[in-house]
C-alpha cells in the first residue's frame, strides 16, 4: 500500500440518523470514479449497507470502510450508523480516525444524535467539517441550522459556502447551486451526470452584495487565526485564496473553527467540493499528534509513538468481524510497520498474536478487495489470525511494547430473556451469542443455568430486534424471546463506615480478621464503583491479607446488590484498616471480613434502585403538541424546553425508559404519522417505589 502520509485522510461520517451519510458516501464513491453509479439507500443498492437487515430498513446498522482516490488523496472513509442504538460502532470508529465529516440535514438542523455523535468527536480530540445536507428538501432552512450548530454543539461554524435558494423545483426560490466564498464564484451542477460535471460562473449581480457580506463573515472569523490575513486585511489588501485555504485548514486541524459547506447529496450537488474540502481541511497522520500510551509492565511510565514507519509497530483493534475462515480483526496502525506472517504483541491480554493475512477493507466483511503484505502507520486495514484480542486492543511490537488507552463504550440499558426451543440449538445459540459478543461490545448475554434461559442486553429496542432476526434469520437458530425489560442498577444513597469481622472455628483454628471500610455515594449515579486502598500508616495490613481484601472488594463490586441483584454503581468504597492476630488471621479471613463489611455497606448505606434516563427529541407540527406533551407527562417526562422552529415545533424531554416502550408508534398515532422523536441515553435516575417494591430483598 504505497502512498505518502501527507496524502492519506482517515475520514469519518458522522450525523443524526436520516441525516444523508450513506448518500454521501455514495456520492463521493461515484464523483472518484470508485463506483460507476450512485446507489440508492432507499432500494437497498449502496455499497456501505450491504447487509439485509439495513436494506430492509434503510438505515446503517454496522459501521463500513471503503478506499478510493480524490485527486491527489487517498481516503479511508468509515460510513458509520446515526441511530442511538447503534452509537458504539461511531465511537469506535471516531477512536481511530484523523478527521470527519458531520453531516446535517437543512431541514431537521440539530437533533439528539448530532449531539452525542459531536460529544464523541470533542471527546477524541477529531477535528471535522461540517455538510449541510438535503438543501432541495421542503422546509429546508440553511440559516437556521447555521445558527442552531454553534450554541448547542459549543461549536465555531465557519460558513465557506453558502446555497442559492432553497428547498424543492417547484417553489418560488428552489435550491440551485452554491457559492464558493473563497473563490468567490458560482458554482451549479449538471443533473445529467448526477452532478459529476461542475460548472464554474461569476456570482450573479442581484446576488453580489449579500454575498461580500458573507465573505467578510467568513474572513473576520479567520484573521484572528494567521498574522499575515491580517496584515493584508490592515492594508487593505486583497486576500489570496490559497492563503485562506492555509488557514482554514490550520484552523480546522487544531480544532479552532469548522469550514462549513453545504449541497444536496441526493443528487451530487456540492459533493466535490465537498470531497476538496476534505483535502484541503482535514489532517493527514502527520498532522496529528503522537499517539500516547504506557509501558505495559510499568503502568505509570507514559510512552508515545509518532506516525513514522521508523517508529516500532503499534496499532489499534477497533472491530471484529466473525467469518469462517476466520476473524477479521479492522486494525489502524499508529506507528511502524505490520506485515503478514509475522508475531505480534498485545498487552491487554499478555499474549503474543499471529498475523497470518492482510486485507485491505471495502465495505464489510462480504467484500475484501484485496490481499496485501504490509500496512504501514496510517493504514487502516483488516487482519487475520489473532484469536485473544478484542475490540479496543493494542497489539504492538514484540520487543518494544506500548499499551495504548482502549476504547469505552456505553452500557447497555435493555435485556430479553431468550431461550432455545430445543436441546439441539443450545451449544449452537451459545456460540452464536459469544460470536456476536466479540463483534459488538455493547451486546451482553449471559446464561441462567437453573431457569435454561439467556438473558440479552443492547442498547435499546431497535437493538435487541436487529439481533432477534440476526438469530432467526442469518443463523437459523429456533429461540423463544420474551418482553424486554429494563436495564436496572443499584447504588446507596448515604455515607457509611462498617466493620467486616470474621470470627470463625474452623477444626481447631479460630480464624479471625476485622476491616474498617467506607461506603460512599458519587454524585454521577453511572459513575460505576471505585475501590481505593486508603489503608496507610498505623493502619496498614500485611500485603497478603490487604490483597486479598481488596480483590474480594472489587469482586464483590462487580456482582450485584441487595434489591433484584442488578449491577452496582454509583459508589466510591475504601479500605481505612484492620486488626489481626497472630494466629487464624490469614487470606481467607480477610475475604470472609471483606464479605461481611460489603453486605453491611450496602444495607447500611441504603439500597437505592436506579432506572435509565433518556433524553428525547421530539418535533411535531403545532396542531399536535398538546396531546404529545399530554402524554410525556403521563410517561413520568420531564420538559426541558419547547421551541418554535417555523411551523414545527421541537421538544426536549427527559424520560425513564421503561415508560417508552413502543413510543415511536405511539407518537405516529397521536400525530397522524407528522411527528418524530429520536433519543440517546441520558443517565441514572432513582426508580419510583412501586418499582422497588416489585423486587424482593
Amino acid at each position: 500500500m504505497a502512498r505518502s502520509l501527507e496524502s492519506l485522510r482517515n475520514i469519518g461520517i458522522i450525523a443524526h440518523i436520516d441525516a444523508g451519510k450513506t448518500t454521501v458516501t455514495e456520492q463521493m464513491l461515484y464523483m472518484s470514479g470508485a463506483k460507476h453509479r450512485a446507489g440508492q439507500v432507499d432500494s437497498g443498492t449502496t455499497e456501505t449497507d450491504d447487509d439485509p437487515e439495513e436494506q430492509e430498513r434503510g438505515i446503517t446498522i454496522f459501521a463500513a470502510c471503503v478506499t478510493f482516490r480524490w485527486k491527489e488523496h487517498t481516503v479511508n472513509l468509515l460510513d458509520t450508523p446515526g441511530h442511538v442504538d447503534f452509537t458504539a460502532e461511531v465511537e469506535r470508529c471516531l477512536r481511530v480516525l484523523d478527521g470527519a465529516v458531520v453531516v446535517f440535514s437543512a431541514r431537521e438542523g440539530v437533533e439528539a444524535q448530532s449531539e452525542t455523535v459531536w460529544r464523541q468527536a470533542d471527546k477524541y480530540e477529531v477535528p471535522r467539517i461540517v455538510f449541510i445536507n438535503k438543501l432541495d428538501r421542503e422546509g429546508a432552512d440553511f440559516y437556521r441550522v447555521l445558527e442552531e450548530i454553534g450554541p448547542r454543539l459549543n461549536a465555531r461554524p465557519v460558513a465557506i459556502q453558502i446555497p442559492v435558494g432553497q428547498g424543492p423545483s417547484h417553489t418560488n426560490d428552489p435550491f440551485r447551486g452554491i457559492i464558493d466564498l473563497v473563490d468567490m464564484q458560482f458554482l451549479t451542477f449538471s443533473p445529467e451526470d448526477g452532478g459529476k460535471e461542475v460548472y464554474r460562473h461569476e456570482i450573479p449581480a442581484e446576488l453580489v452584495d449579500d454575498v461580500k457580506g458573507w465573505r467578510d463573515e467568513m474572513l473576520d472569523a479567520l484573521y484572528g487565526l494567521n498574522n499575515e490575513m491580517m496584515e493584508l486585511a490592515l492594508e487593505e489588501k486583497p486576500i489570496p485564496p490559497e492563503l485562506i485555504r492555509k488557514t482554514l485548514r490550520e484552523g480546522c486541524i487544531n480544532r479552532q473553527i469548522q469550514p462549513l459547506l453545504c449541497g444536496s447529496a441526493l443528487h451530487g450537488q456540492g459533493v466535490q467540493p465537498l470531497l476538496d474540502a476534505v483535502g484541503h481541511f482535514l489532517p493527514s497522520p502527520l498532522d496529528r499528534p503522537p499517539v500516547q500510551g504506557v509501558d505495559p509492565k510499568k503502568q505509570d511510565k507514559e510512552l508515545q509513538r509518532k506516525p513514522s514507519v521508523d517508529e516500532p509497530f503499534c496499532g489499534l483493534v477497533f472491530k471484529i468481524l466473525p467469518a469462517k475462515t476466520g476473524d477479521l480483526y479492522w486494525v489502524r496502525v499508529y506507528s511502524g510497520k505490520l506485515e503478514s506472517n509475522s508475531r505480534v504483541y498485545n498487552p491487554n491480554r499478555d499474549k503474543k498474536e499471529n498475523v497470518a493475512q492482510l486485507w485491505q477493507i471495502h465495505a464489510t466483511k462480504k467484500e475484501r478487495q484485496g490481499q496485501i503484505q504490509e500496512l504501514v502507520c496510517g493504514d487502516i486495514a483488516c487482519a487475520i489470525g489473532p484469536r485473544a484480542s478484542i475490540t479496543g486492543d493494542t497489539l504492538c511490537d514484540t520487543r518494544d511494547m506500548i499499551e495504548l488507552p482502549s476504547i469505552q463504550f456505553a452500557q447497555a440499558v435493555l435485556s430479553m430473556a431468550i431461550e432455545p426451543e430445543n436441546t439441539a440449538d443450545r451449544k449452537k445459540l451459545a456460540d452464536v451469542l459469544d460470536m456476536l459478543k466479540r463483534q459488538d461490545p455493547t451486546f451482553n448475554a449471559i446464561e441462567n443455568e437453573e431457569s435454561g434461559q439467556t438473558l440479552i442486553s443492547g442498547m435499546g429496542e431497535l437493538h435487541l430486534d436487529v439481533i432477534k432476526h440476526r438469530l432467526t434469520r442469518d443463523f437459523n437458530l429456533n429461540v423463544k424471546f420474551y418482553k424486554p425489560r429494563v436495564s436496572y442498577r443499584e447504588t446507596i444513597h448515604a455515607a457509611t463506615d462498617v466493620e467486616g469481622q470474621c470470627n470463625r472455628q474452623i477444626g481447631s483454628t479460630q480464624m479471625f480478621a476485622r476491616l474498617q471500610v467506607r461506603f460512599t455515594p458519587l454524585a454521577d449515579p453511572a459513575g460505576g464503583v471505585i475501590v481505593l486502598d486508603q489503608c496507610f500508616g498505623e493502619r496498614a495490613l500485611p500485603d497478603n491479607l490487604k490483597n486479598a481484601a481488596m480483590e474480594e472488594l472489587r469482586s464483590r463490586a462487580q456482582g450485584g446488590g441487595l434489591i433484584g441483584s442488578f449491577p452496582l454503581t454509583g459508589m466510591r468504597i475504601e479500605l481505612l484498616g484492620g486488626e489481626t492476630r497472630e494466629i487464624g488471621s490469614d487470606e481467607i479471613a480477610f475475604r470472609i471480613a471483606a464479605n461481611d463489611a460489603f453486605d453491611q455497606g450496602l444495607q447500611q448505606g441504603g439500597p437505592t434502585l436506579l432506572e435509565p434516563v433518556m433524553k428525547m427529541d421530539i418535533t411535531t407540527p403545532e396542531d399536535y403538541l398538546g396531546e404529545i406533551v399530554g402524554d410525556l407527562q403521563q410517561r413520568r417526562a420531564i420538559i426541558e424546553r419547547t421551541e418554535a422552529r417555523g411551523a414545527i415545533t421541537a421538544i426536549s424531554a427527559f424520560a425513564p425508559l421503561k415508560e417508552l416502550f413502543g413510543y415511536s408508534s405511539a407518537i405516529r398515532s397521536l400525530s397522524q404519522g407528522r411527528a418524530g422523536c429520536s433519543m440517546e441515553p441520558h443517565g441514572y435516575q432513582p426508580a419510583p417505589p412501586q418499582d422497588v417494591e416489585s423486587f424482593s430483598f
